[in-house]
């Protein structure tokens, strides 16, 4: 297709975001469905992304979730940025063939790929994998085993080098609501049943990504998948694709058929958890964080707060405290929300604690003095 004329504002752009990511209005679509949309979720943690299915599913049950992982029609694993996703078994295969070599690069600049370079590598994934075939195991267990015949080589190396190089999913009861478990690693090809041998799809990863996070830049797409020289791949799809213009004057690139609601069109309050792929799907964050809120969600651990979008931004943090058998929800504006805003806030509030923690009682949504 042509390029256009048409310049998409911040808010513009917003709103087509929020549209892709089901933020706008919740959908009464199966969990699985939804996942295979977003091209999974990131979920490094245990449950925190629970609540990033609350935020876009009609009536969740957690339990339903927690049972697709434990029938196999859900899975986690190292995908996009290294990081671990919550996928479907078709996309646990599709995907980690694409985006391969972005974790093989995470390996390589690691201090993990320092202490095993001169180390034979296959030899390292052949025998993890032989043992993997046997039970799953941790990586703490993995590795111990592999330092028996890698004795020169720290055991905890060994084990990230079967993380990144072999396709191996965390098994339940890992992550599974209500339950606890280690986190032990099967062969995802044993687990799903799917042969890992599909050949990598950028096309179609670029394509994916744009109907649950476009319009985006090249830039974009490569901060969201961990892959670089995606110039080439976005210029052959170019003539199947819309192109427009951010308000800056770059060029964003998006399906002809995307939704791309108006500026005006109303998004309501969310809870994002922790690691939402919405703040972390772009180069350029700035459709949903402002340059001064997203330096408050950088922490010395690692571990970002959870956040609130108040008008389809974020403007503040929350999260659980549970005290003597009640439980309340604590809210951190960044800024003042506004009596519509605090108002419907407190009403999204109380209706995550519902789903998060329904055994308490005296369920109630607290507002600190704005950070």
């Amino acid at each position: 297709m042509a390029a256009t004329d048409t310049v998409l504002s911040r808010r513009a752009l917003n709103r087509a975001t929020l549209a892709r990511q089901f933020l706008l209005r919740r959908v009464d679509r199966p969990v699985t469905e939804v996942v295979d949309h977003l091209v999974g979720l990131q979920a490094q943690t245990t449950h925190t992304w629970y609540v990033g299915l609350q935020s876009r599913i009609e009536d969740l049950d957690p339990h339903t979730v927690g049972g697709l992982l434990t029938d196999g029609e859900l899975v986690r694993l190292p995908l996009m940025r290294s990081t671990l996703h919550l996928v479907t078994p078709q996309d646990c295969r599709r995907l980690r063939s694409t985006v391969q070599d972005a974790i093989a690069g995470d390996l390589a600049r690691s201090s993990h790929g320092k202490a095993t370079a001169g180390v034979d590598l296959d030899a390292v994934v052949d025998a993890g994998r032989a043992l993997l075939e046997k039970a799953p195991l941790t990586p703490s267990e993995l590795g111990a085993r592999l330092a028996e015949r890698w004795t020169d080589t720290p055991a905890n190396d060994l084990a990230y080098v079967v993380r990144c190089l072999l396709p191996a999913v965390q098994v339940p009861p890992r992550g599974v609501w209500g339950a606890s478990g280690a986190p032990a690693l099967a062969p995802a090809d044993v687990w799903t049943g799917l042969p890992m041998d599909a050949e990598p799809d950028p096309d179609t990863l670029v394509l994916r990504y744009l109907a649950a996070f476009g319009p985006a830049t090249v830039r974009d797409v490569q901060a969201w998948s961990g892959l670089t020289r995606l110039r080439g791949v976005v210029d052959r799809l170019r003539e199947r694709l819309v192109v427009l213009r951010g308000e800056d004057g770059a060029e964003l690139f998006d399906l002809p058929g995307a939704p791309r609601p108006g500026p005006d069109v109303r998004a309501p309050v969310r809870f994002l958890y922790d690691f939402d792929n919405l703040l972390r799907g772009h180069a350029d964050r700035s459709r949903v964080v402002s340059a001064e809120n997203l330096r408050r969600l950088t922490s010395r651990n690692g571990m970002p707060p959870a956040t609130v979008l108040v008008d389809g931004e974020v403007r503040g943090a929350w999260k659980v405290v549970r005290e003597r058998g009640r439980a309340a929800l604590e809210v951190t504006p960044f800024a003042p929300f506004g009596s519509a805003g605090r108002e419907e806030a407190e009403s999204e509030g109380l209706g995550l604690l519902g789903f998060l923690v329904p055994d308490h009682e005296g369920h109630e949504v607290r507002f600190a003095r704005p950070a």
